[in-house]
């Protein structure tokens, strides 16, 4: 008989939504199941989007207070959708309730509280993943196949990026992804945590790193009619070493005029380069130092790969060869979580790849305001 799984989600922002939503598709896209899931409750900060919750979603119950999900009988696994200040206490509940945690980015506020997550973890029975969406694009993961075939050769460096333009206009209101108190930080912790996740998965540890943490727009309005301080960074720029010898530049952004949601990465090995870019999503371009060259040319040159929808059984929606879409890389991220929950994996991307990114933000943010380089095993 197929593993049966309660799930509560706290938070019902648009995360949520997305978590839900990945839930809800899971029976369409896989066969078979590793596990069934329900959607059985939901914390909100209000009863009217707990009300929305139940109509748009199906679960069973809506509730303000969180401990209502840890303490109901039917609930085994709690997904973490909140603002990044609740992680930290909600992690801790849900793992002395001895839930499975699967916890959307970051997995805590600071260094020591990610730590204390990782140690109380290790003692819990329970499985516990990040949501590490970006190692689930199809393209991505065959840069991961290809790299770890040895196609690159030897890593020389690398470039990667994760640009938004959603703050570029100052008269947008402060939020709480603005105030380092709620946040953590700014565009390294909203966005830069996603592109150093996936350089990190796929090209090993980084050790070192200069940063500059730059807040270009120091004051928002604050909603009342007056204005408030920004006290996060609008933007990061991050030169980084990894373990490997290789070396290469990390960029966050809230403030690139003309982007939308484009993550891309280039890596240079002594063989070959493999380059990506979110908003081209459905190819992997590819450059073989291998094949011969000459007067015209010879074979070599750039090469894309069509990557698509074609994700590894038991992926079974069908339609591979069209287009991918960015809900389906939250689909297949939860997917990887629930099969480890019901194999009893060690699950991953971890709670140690979340205090992983925990490290690097704090890496940058001390070196930005120190001016040196920062050894990030040292945090």
């Amino acid at each position: 008989m197929t593993m049966q799984l309660g799930v509560g989600i706290s938070g019902y922002g648009f995360i949520g939504r997305v978590h839900a939503f990945a839930h809800r598709n899971l029976p369409m896209m896989y066969d078979p199941l590793p596990a069934a899931t329900r959607l059985v409750g939901v914390c909100t900060a209000t009863e009217a989007s707990g009300a929305r919750a139940i109509r748009q979603a199906g679960f069973q119950f809506a509730t303000t207070d969180f401990n209502a999900l840890l303490e109901h009988p039917d609930i085994d696994v709690i997904h973490i959708c909140t603002p990044n200040a609740q992680h930290y206490p909600q992690i801790l509940g849900a793992l002395r309730a001895g839930k499975h945690i699967y916890c959307d980015k970051p997995l805590a506020l600071n260094v020591p509280q990610a730590k204390e997550i990782v140690e109380l973890a290790k003692k819990s029975h329970g499985k516990h993943g990040m949501t590490f969406n970006y190692r689930y694009v199809p393209a991505t993961m065959k840069a991961k196949e290809l790299i770890d075939s040895g196609f690159l050769g030897e890593v020389l460096q690398f470039r990667g990026a994760y640009l938004h333009a959603g703050y570029v206009d100052p008269s947008r209101p402060i939020s709480w992804r603005m105030r380092k108190e709620i946040s953590g930080g700014g565009a390294i912790m909203d966005l830069g945590v996603h592109i150093f996740d996936l350089m990190r998965h796929l090209l090993g540890e980084f050790t070192s790193l200069n940063a500059m943490l730059t807040t270009k727009i120091e004051e928002r309005p604050d909603g009342k009619g007056g204005t408030a301080k920004v006290d996060v960074d609008d933007l990061a720029l991050v030169h980084a070493r990894l373990a490997s010898g290789a070396v290469g530049t990390l960029e966050a952004s809230r403030l690139s005029t003309g982007k939308q949601d484009e993550l891309r990465f280039e890596i240079h090995g002594v063989r070959g380069a493999i380059s990506f870019n979110l908003m081209d999503p459905n190819w992997l371009e590819i450059y073989d130092a291998n094949l011969p060259s000459g007067p015209l040319g010879g074979s070599r040159g750039p090469q894309k790969l069509e990557c698509v929808a074609r994700y590894p059984h038991p992926y079974s929606f069908g339609a591979t060869g069209s287009s991918v879409g960015w809900p389906q890389f939250h689909i297949q991220c939860l997917y990887d979580f629930i099969e480890n929950v019901a194999s009893g994996r060690t699950s991953s991307p971890s709670f140690e790849d979340g205090l992983a990114a925990q490290r690097f933000v704090e890496a940058c943010q001390i070196s930005s305001s120190t001016g040196t380089s920062v050894n990030i095993e040292s945090l």
